[in-house]
This record gives C-alpha cells, sequence and structure tokens, in this order.
C-alpha cells in the first residue's frame, strides 16, 4: 500500500513537472531544465530559467516565487515547509536568502565576500546551513 502511493506520488510529480516544462518551454521559445526540487508536506519548488518557482503536491500551475537579475538556485523548504532558503546572485556575489513560501520579500542570510550555498535546515527549522565555495 506505501509503495503504491509512493509510485502515485511520483507519477504525479513528474507529470506536473514535465507539463510544466513543455508548456512554458513552447512560451518562451527556449527548452530549459528544472533543476533542484524540494518538498514539503503540500508544496514542490525548483530552480527553473534562473529563478525559483513553486505548485502544489497536487499539481496544477506553478509561480514565480522569487525573481532575480542573474541566478537563482537551489531551493530548500524549512522542516515545517513555511521557508524557503535558497542561492541567489543579486549583486554579483551569491549569498543566501529566505522567503516565505506563500510568497513575499527575500531576506538576506549571507553577506560574505565569496560564494555561499543553502545546503539545508536544522530538525527544528529555527537555523539554516550554508557552504562557501
Amino acid at each position: 500500500m506505501v509503495q503504491r502511493s509512493l509510485c502515485r506520488i511520483a507519477s504525479l510529480f513528474i507529470f506536473t513537472f514535465t507539463t510544466f516544462c513543455l508548456a512554458f518551454g513552447q512560451q518562451s521559445g527556449k527548452h530549459l531544465l528544472l533543476q533542484t526540487p524540494t518538498l514539503s508536506p503540500t508544496q514542490i519548488a525548483f530552480a527553473y530559467g534562473g529563478d525559483i518557482w513553486i505548485v502544489s503536491r497536487e499539481g496544477g500551475m506553478a509561480q514565480r516565487l522569487v525573481t532575480g537579475i542573474d541566478l537563482l538556485s537551489g531551493p530548500i523548504f524549512s522542516p515545517d515547509g513555511s521557508m524557503v532558503a535558497y542561492s541567489g546572485n543579486y549583486n554579483n556575489n551569491q549569498d543566501v536568502y529566505v522567503v516565505p513560501s506563500s510568497g513575499g520579500q527575500p531576506r538576506r542570510l549571507t553577506y560574505h565576500p565569496g560564494s555561499d550555498v543553502a545546503v539545508g535546515w536544522t530538525p527544528d527549522g529555527k537555523s539554516w546551513n550554508f557552504t562557501r565555495l
């Protein structure tokens, strides 16, 4: 029973991403790849075309959660799914940012002169982890 549910979820996930990719690729004339999907109890966030997108796990239309001039990547949900940490290059330097999964203004978390990459959250969701490249 559990295995059947997991197969159903995986199939829905693949169908949603394939549909989105085909529809967006036809509109823009570009075929960009979806990257680094992350799951919360109710949503899926992923990088696509240099922005961070979010969609319900049940399917539907994906919405742009965060956009920027340069590349945004590596979204990671907090354990409760309320926040998304990601790596963003806004001022010619890659830093870690966090944004509510419901949308809103991103908040910068790191200020190092080198590149910082979001890698996860602590189990209680009160702190995040990053690495310097």
